[in-house]
């Protein structure tokens, strides 16, 4: 049985007694970062051998999986933090699993953009994650122009070196929509920041950016709504 474990995304308490269980349980773990998976280890006192398993190994690595898969062992993938697969490794040994017809289950758990959506406000009943736009600015705009017309809620990843020329190329091709950002989830200095994209980009004016960031950006269409709801606010009076 090959299982994908989600993992806390920042408070160590979040994780579930099943995925608890089935640390325990499995012959071999899977890890992105061995280290940072050991001490979770640790902090619950669970003793397992683990493997590196991260983008830069994860052809060589995957094969290993199946090997010991194939000799009747279980193995769990964990990543760093949150859901296996979501802008982590995890796709292809899925792929691997079902090709080969061996048994895969999920251990549910935190997913960052999930949070995000949730806290930003903006509507949830339909989203789009698009995860990490590219790292330059023209191709960036690109990622984002395919969605200029979207109705749905679109999320993004961004990084803490690159969120304020995010946001700006944002304003650029979706104009100056109702966004929220989320930094720190689940941890002591957990962020929620809410405006419009010009509002969030200016926090960025005098102070540094430090981990991942979450941006949830409105859809074209509750924007429409909102700039039809503020011209007849402004008629009424």
């Amino acid at each position: 049985m090959l299982y994908l474990v989600a993992t806390p995304i920042g408070n160590l308490g979040d994780i579930s007694l099943r995925s608890l269980e089935t640390l325990r349980n499995v012959d071999c773990i899977a890890s992105e970062d061995t280290r940072k998976t050991g001490r979770l280890l640790k902090h619950y006192e669970i003793k397992k051998p683990q493997i590196s398993f991260h983008e830069h190994n994860e052809a060589q690595s995957g094969n290993r999986i199946m090997g010991l898969l194939a000799e009747g062992k279980s193995v769990a993938v964990v990543t760093n933090a949150g859901t296996p697969g979501i802008c982590d490794p995890g796709f292809t040994i899925v792929q691997k699993a079902i090709a080969a017809e061996i048994e895969v289950t999920m251990i549910p758990g935190a997913a960052a953009f999930v949070l995000a959506l949730v806290l930003s406000g903006l509507p949830v009943h339909s989203f789009t994650f698009r995860g990490f736009p590219p790292r330059k600015s023209g191709g960036r705009k690109n990622f984002l122009g395919v969605d200029r017309e979207a109705p749905h809620t679109l999320i993004f990843y961004e990084s803490p070196y690159r969120i304020k020329a995010f946001l700006e190329d944002a304003i650029e091709v979706f104009g100056d929509r109702r966004a929220a950002y989320a930094n720190d989830l689940t941890k002591m200095f957990e962020t929620i920041k809410r405006g419009s994209l010009s509002e969030l980009a200016a926090t960025f004016t005098q102070k540094g950016a430090k981990g991942e960031y979450v941006v949830v950006i409105a859809g074209a269409d509750d924007q429409e709504r909102q700039d039809k709801l503020a011209r007849r606010e402004q008629e009424a009076n």
